[in-house]
């Protein structure tokens, strides 16, 4: 766990996905990883209204939800000058070459294809946050 030392591990982050349990796998890591403040959302809109009220300093996706998509969630946070600096992993099952494109044109911090493991996603986590410091 070498590469998320200098990290704040206080943060607050919000786990957006509409199946509960890859919201309760995300969050085990998180934790896993020492992350203490992890909130979660159905989806896109319902964590819209959570970050209208809540500073969240990371956020994590998934691709395919009902109401808001995350690339719809993606273009929303970069688009509001208070939210677009926020880290923000794309979780998805969509590894189709145009989606990975989309989302990196949207201004996604990192991508992760499930199925994953927690290395591979403490891995992502390094990357976003070597590329911030």
């Amino acid at each position: 766990m070498s590469g998320l030392g200098n990290v704040d591990k206080a943060m607050k982050i919000i786990v957006v996905d509409d199946f509960s349990t890859m919201r309760r796998i995300v969050k085990d890591i998180l934790k896993q990883l020492g992350f203490r403040h992890v909130d979660e959302a159905v989806d896109g809109k319902q964590a819209l209204e959570m970050m209208s009220i809540t500073d969240y300093q990371f956020i994590v996706s998934d691709w395919n939800m009902p109401n808001m998509m995350g690339i719809d969630l993606l273009r929303a946070v970069r688009a509001d000058e208070r939210l677009k600096k926020i880290p923000f992993l794309m979780v998805t099952a969509e590894t189709k070459k145009e989606d990975i494109l989309e989302a990196a044109k949207a201004g996604v911090s990192n991508y992760i294809g499930k199925p994953f493991t927690p290395d591979v996603f403490e891995k992502k986590l390094e990357q976003i946050f070597a590329k911030k410091a």
